[in-house]
């Protein structure tokens, strides 16, 4: 596949994650319980549903054509397990973070047309810890919770896109653990996970999210290094490099 055609899938990729998740906790449950009628603000299972689905929908949309990461995360995990090429890491970080930064803008454009919305006080849905962690989680617990999750993504990754998996389903069982994560870990740090979801929001909201993601950063990835050794050891026959286009192949 041709690499520019991945790097599009990828930033397409993100972007829908970022907006899907981001934009669900930021428009549809923080604002959602102020409507009338029979529609009601999604809450926390809500949130975490809708990030497992952007990545479910997209895994199937456009996961044969650049290999669906859509996380920095996972793209460094399939790098350790020797799943990935190296040549190809750096550029598929880059647009993975140009990706979910434009969501972050599409979620701040369509918050900002309701009266009151203050990007300081209502926030887009940014990571964080202490007194900006949801449920006032301090920061070792983040740190904690952040490098566990990732690296218990990164294995449900990595086996269900093993060689002797079945790869049509990986979609699915991917999707529902980003669901189960978020169900755990929101209360923690809002849910990261993945580097790039964490960058988007931070960006446009600036401020303390700005100083606070350097752990959204370094947690995922020691997750997902963690992930991808143990993974080398348990598998070794799936650590190699295929000349196919599925090289690339998360979901």
């Amino acid at each position: 596949m041709n690499m520019s055609k991945k790097l599009i899938a990828e930033a397409i990729g993100t972007f829908w994650l970022v907006l899907g998740g981001c934009g669900s906790a930021v428009l549809a449950a923080k604002f959602g319980s102020d409507l009338k009628g029979p529609f009601l603000g999604i809450g926390l299972v809500g949130v975490s549903f809708a990030f497992g689905l952007t990545v479910l929908t997209m895994a199937y949309a456009v996961g044969h054509i650049s290999g669906g990461h859509f996380n920095p995360a996972v793209t460094i995990g399939l790098w350790v397990s020797k799943r990935f090429p190296t040549k190809e890491v750096l550029p598929y970080v880059i647009v993975q973070v140009i990706g979910a930064i434009l969501a972050a803008l599409a979620v701040w454009a369509i918050a900002s047309g309701k009266a009151g919305f203050d990007l300081k006080t209502d926030g887009l849905a940014a990571n964080g810890y202490g007194e900006h962690s949801p449920g006032g989680f301090n920061l070792a617990a983040g740190l904690i919770t952040e490098i566990v999750m990732t690296a218990g993504f990164l294995f449900v990754i990595l086996g269900t896109t093993a060689k002797k998996a079945v790869g049509a389903a990986a979609p699915m069982a991917i999707g529902f653990a980003l669901v189960l994560i978020h169900l755990i870990s929101i209360p923690v740090t809002n849910t990261s996970v993945n580097p790039a979801r964490s960058t988007g929001p931070a960006v446009v909201q600036g401020g303390w999210a700005l100083g606070q993601l350097w752990l959204f950063w370094v947690a995922p990835i020691v997750g997902a290094v963690i992930a991808g050794l143990v993974w080398r050891f348990l598998s070794p026959s799936d650590s190699v490099l295929d000349e196919e286009p599925e090289e690339a192949r998360a979901y």
